[in-house]
């Protein structure tokens, strides 16, 4: 037996007995989530919602959101960009796209925060090198609060997952706020039903 090995085993033997994890509570008795409550969560957090007018498409509502943008790609199928993202993308050809488009598994109205995960995203950096990014997500996927998020199957199967919540933000320097210093510059949430619902 080595010094490594020999020192390895000594710790082994000294490891306190191990605990059970502790009840978590049962917290399903909370209000319900509402758009209400997501969308002025998500402002608060620097974010925009927005509700569809009856008859508005997709490809309008995103064209009203940023009218300037030349390169849209998008994660889902729903709306098609001007640039389409293959499995094969590298990172860092998504540097010039304006707008990056994805559809969320979920919202926490608690936060205004949508999950976003490698299955979402194709691409991760989708999430953060476009200039803006526009999510998709079906009011019926609304929880309402964190402890419901970190229940949800979506956290077990994913390797890569973020919950996102407005545009990024820094106020490091002067403490002055700036939106968009390390990521996307704004984060729009649209309300949109998934296909099927």
């Amino acid at each position: 037996m080595n010094s490594r090995e020999r020192i390895l085993e000594a710790v082994r033997r000294q490891q306190p007995a191990g605990l059970s994890l502790p009840e978590l509570p049962d917290l399903q008795a909370d209000a319900p989530a509402t758009l209400e409550a997501f969308a002025a969560a998500l402002k608060r957090m620097g974010g925009q919602f927005v509700q569809p007018e009856p008859g508005q498409t997709l490809h309008d509502l995103v064209k009203t959101c940023h009218p300037d943008a030349a390169v849209v790609v998008s994660a889902t199928p729903e709306l098609p960009g001007t640039r389409a993202l293959p499995a094969t993308y590298e990172p860092g050809e998504l540097e010039d796209v304006d707008v990056g488009v994805v559809r969320a598994a979920f919202g926490v109205a608690e936060t205004g925060s949508v999950f976003l995960s490698e299955r979402e995203f194709r691409v991760n950096a989708l999430g953060f090198l476009p200039q803006h990014l526009v999510v998709l997500l079906d009011p019926a996927s609304l929880l309402p609060g964190l402890q419901h998020a970190y229940r949800h199957a979506g956290f077990f199967e994913a390797r890569y997952a973020v919950l996102m919540t407005g545009p990024t933000a820094t106020a490091d320097i002067e403490g002055i706020l700036i939106r968009g210093a390390q990521g996307v510059r704004s984060l729009t949430v649209i309300a949109w039903p998934a296909q099927g619902h």
